[in-house]
């Protein structure tokens, strides 16, 4: 069931990223606030159905650190999505899932102490996005702008899924992704307003890139991936993320025919090499002598 599990969330958060780029008539902000808003009312039914008082009996620690999920969510959500309509898909999706890297920091921050090869690992990885950026400015001003917010947006991810395993430990995949869900749409819903971008009036063409963004990205992607975290831990579920980054890459080649520079394949494959052995290095955390 795991393995299940794991194949539907990978298809699911590949497909976000060529959905993204090929419906670009619909604003970024709106359609980030309807695939969290639809997902959330989906799941929650569930959820009140295994437990009407569900959220009421959520503690103030648990919604605690949903709220942070939820809020990093929804600025992750921002820039990944602009990210997409500036950058190639496979350039973005390989910036956004160093997102290993960063979780490896916070948890240095924190105290945890790993071996050398993590940090080398970190080095390998950041060396692969300046590949991919430093390509990417050859060819304007919009491409590394993408590279950037993609950057920001794995940063952002980080934090979502740091947070996210912390609630996770004592709340249930719907109450916590629907709750998650519901903060990030109420977020994206301000931002909406803030900046002018319409919620509703798109042609079917817009509600059915909504509509399959939020049944392929968020239902299945996310929610599988968030159920992952308490079975797998933060640090397996950001390796599995990293599978994204073919799938993406794969599935816009077929459907957007995206063709990838071999400068940004050179860069992926260095990326994926540091973030292998950050992996690794987390594995085993160094001990006290």
């Amino acid at each position: 069931m795991t393995i299940l599990l794991a194949l539907v969330g990978i298809i699911g958060i590949s497909a976000s990223g060529p959905i993204i780029a090929a419906f670009p008539g619909v604003p970024v902000l709106s359609m980030a606030f309807w695939r969290n808003g639809a997902a959330a009312a989906v799941l929650s039914a569930p959820a009140l159905r295994k437990n009407p008082k569900a959220y009421l009996h959520m503690t103030s620690r648990e919604w605690f650190f949903t709220g942070i999920a939820g809020v990093a969510l929804a600025l992750h959500f921002v820039c990944f999505m602009y990210s997409m309509r500036l950058t190639s898909v496979a350039a973005g999706t390989a910036l956004v899932c160093i997102q290993g890297v960063w979780i490896a920091m916070f948890q240095v921050l924190r105290g945890t102490k790993y071996r050398t090869q993590v940090f080398l690992g970190m080095g390998v990885a950041l060396l692969g996005a300046i590949v991919i950026t430093g390509f990417d400015m050859g060819l304007g001003r919009d491409a590394i702008v993408g590279d950037l917010l993609a950057l920001a947006g794995g940063i952002l991810a980080a934090v979502y899924t740091l947070a996210g395993s912390v609630a996770r430990r004592t709340l249930g995949t719907t109450t916590y992704a629907s709750s998650c869900y519901a903060i990030t749409a109420a977020v994206l819903l301000v931002l909406c307003f803030l900046t002018g971008t319409p919620i509703w009036g798109f042609d079917a063409r817009g509600w059915i890139a909504i509509i399959l963004l939020t049944l392929c990205a968020q239902i299945f992607g996310h929610t599988a991936m968030n159920h992952l975290l308490s079975v797998l831990g933060p640090l397996t579920v950001s390796t599995l993320i990293l599978l994204e980054i073919p799938g993406a890459a794969i599935l816009a080649a077929l459907f957007l025919g995206q063709v990838v520079s071999i400068a940004t394949y050179a860069g992926l494959a260095v990326i994926l090499v540091g973030l292998a052995l950050v992996i690794r290095g987390q594995a085993q955390p160094k001990t006290e002598v």
